[in-house]
Order: structure tokens, then sequence, then C-alpha cells
């Protein structure tokens, strides 16, 4: 494929529910689109940065700047014959992982279009069906959030994710585990400790969580392995996974039991083919983590989710959950047992994009 046109869109997107992690709260996005073109066919990817430098040091508009800069005049008019080849192409460009992922999703979804294939098939995913998580951001008390525990449980989520940071920690989770014994929980604290707060985690050991992840700093691997010494509950990294490479050592010096793969942290599908290919060679369990997607993006996730290394539930909750504009038809509805059915309605991401509503809904477009 030759990729002859492409532009970017710039959305503001409101959330239906303020969402707080221990960097901050959350209350609109402005969303980052990516349209490649190739002889009429479009292939579409969402670029997941935020306004601020906060859970990466990528921002909306470095990622702006970096896509049409760099990564699309580099492919622009040149033969592609694989998307995985992109990774090649953009090699030389150090980090701006989501702008890059941004990009190859584009070209995933352009090249399932043109070859009439599904991404799920691209890739190799297996599952009809793949199992759905919610995370619950800080909440104003501890009331609020035991009554959107409840609902969860009533929505039959398979597992619930609780952000944590310093006094939103044990106490809320002795709390949770008195109204639901029984369960299936896991901690997010987006790096809020130090190792020198290790306690906490030796307190946090008592309450059968499934997981703590990224209790530390995104550098801090070997902290991460000194802690997972003191405590049995695992420990699941998330930002400091950049890598194939991140993960291999993370997983060497036992600093991770579990690995939170989000495609456009890692720099894009092909990178996160290769952690499956090693998650599935050291036998360690991944799940596919969320950043607020809007229906592209989710549709990317739900078809990597479907790999055979992705055993967990996922961070990938129905699309109403976030927005009330979903820029994609079919939307993600949950079913009945908890799960999110694998989009394949359509050739690349599986769902069809609505073009019309991201023009009219756009506050900048750029031709590229």
């Amino acid at each position: 494929m030759i990729i002859d046109k492409a532009r970017l869109y710039l959305l503001r997107m409101n959330l239906q529910h303020p969402f707080r992690t221990s960097f901050g709260e959350t209350k609109d996005r402005d969303m980052l689109f990516v349209c490649l073109e190739a002889g009429g066919i479009k292939g579409w990817g969402e670029c997941v940065s935020e306004a601020g430098p906060w859970y990466s040091g990528e921002t909306t508009n470095s990622c702006i700047h970096i896509i049409s800069e760099y990564l699309v005049p580099w492919i622009k008019n040149k033969e592609i014959l694989h998307p995985k080849e992109f990774k090649e192409m953009c090699m030389s460009i150090k980090g701006n992982q989501m702008a890059k992922a941004c990009v190859e999703d584009a070209i995933w979804d352009l090249f399932g279009r043109i070859e009439g294939k599904t991404l799920q098939s691209l890739i190799g995913g297996t599952k009809e069906k793949i199992a759905s998580g919610i995370s619950l951001g800080i909440q104003q008390n501890k009331d609020i959030l035991l009554q959107k525990i409840q609902t969860a449980v009533e929505k039959k989520y398979q597992r619930v994710k609780i952000k944590i940071e310093h006094g939103w920690d044990v106490g809320i989770i002795k709390e949770i585990r008195d109204h639901f014994p029984d369960l299936p929980l896991m901690v997010d604290a987006n790096s809020a400790y130090r190792l020198k707060d290790k306690d906490i985690f030796v307190n946090l050991d008592r309450y059968d969580l499934l997981m703590i992840e990224q209790p530390l700093q995104y550098y801090d691997i070997i902290d991460h392995a000194s802690l997972q010494k003191e405590i049995s509950t695992p420990i699941c990294l998330d930002e400091s996974i950049k890598s194939v490479d991140d993960a291999r050592v993370a997983i060497e010096i036992d600093a991770t039991r579990i690995i939170n793969v989000k495609p456009a942290r890692v720099g894009g599908i092909s990178e996160t083919l290769l952690i499956h290919n090693l998650a599935k060679e050291v036998k360690i369990p991944l799940w596919c983590g969320g950043m607020l997607e809007t229906g592209i993006g989710r549709a990317k996730n739900v078809s990597v989710a479907s790999l055979s290394t992705f055993t967990l539930a996922n961070d990938i909750s129905e699309s109403a959950r976030y927005y009330s504009d979903y820029v994609i038809e079919p939307i993600f509805e949950l079913n009945a047992d908890g799960t999110l059915t694998v989009p394949t309605k359509s050739a690349g991401i599986g769902v069809e994009v609505l073009e019309d509503q991201i023009n009219r809904n756009s506050i900048k477009k750029m031709e590229i």
C-alpha cells in the first residue's frame, strides 16, 4: 500500500464523570485522531496522550508535532508491504511512543481494510470475547466508592480496580473488603509511592488483592524488585514498561509478575506482539490497560486483548461508561457475563468510524 493522504483531527470530548487518579482529575479529553488514506481506503488511529505530561512525557501538542512533522512525512508516498515495517521506518525517532502508536494503529487499520481482514485475524487473536474489568478513580468519600463498586458487581464486571494515593489506600481497601470479601480486587497507584512507603504495601498484602499496579516511580524497576521481595501480592508494572526490552529486564529481576500492556504506551501493536511472544515464552500473564479511549482506540484494544497471553480481566469497559459521543458503530456493550465481544463487523479494527461526527466535532483539522 502507498499512503497518499493524511489528516489529523483534534476533538474535545467530555467525560460522563470526572476520573481522578494520584496525578490529577480528568473532566474532558482533547482526543487526537489520524486518518491515513491509500487509493480511497481509510485507516484510523487514536492518540491517547493527555494535555499535560502527567502520565508520560508526551502531550497532545507534542504528538501533533511529531506526527505532522516527522512520522507521516516519512511514510507518505512510500510503499509499505506490512504494518510491522513502520517500526523500522521510524526507529531513529527516540521515544514518542504514543505518537508512533497512533500512526501505526492507522496503518494496521488501513492494511486490514485493504486486505479485507480484521485486526484480530492479522495479529493472531483467538478469543471471540474478552474479559472486562472496571477501573474506579479516587472518589470524594468511601460511600460513593462503595456504591460504584456495587454497581460494577451488578453489571458483572469480572474485576474491580481501585486507584490509590497517600491517605486513600489501606483504610479504603479495608472498607471494601468488609463489604465485598470475595470481590476480585486490585489497586493502582500510578507511581504515587516510593520504596520508603513499603509498609503500606505490607499492610495491603493482607487483603487478598489480585495485584498491585505500578506502586513506585516509572523509572524504579530495581526498587519494584526490592518491594516484591517484601510482599506476596504480585506487582504489575504499567508506566515502567515502554518496550519489550523493558519487559524482559523487569521479568528477569522479578520486578513484575504481571504486565499491564497498553499498546499506545509501548509504541504500537508491533511492539505489543513482541511482548506477547515474550510472555508466552516465560509464562507471565498480561492484560490490556485503558487510557480513556474513544471507540477507535477501544476497538484496537479489544482486538489486542483477544491474544492468548491476555489471560486477566482488562481495563476495557463498555462505551457508555466514558463518553456520549462514540465516533464508531457499533458501540461496545457489556455482555451479561462481564465480557466484550471482539469486533468483526468490518475489516480493520472491526468497527465503522463515523467520519461525519468526527468532522462535525473537530476543533482543529490538519492536512499533512
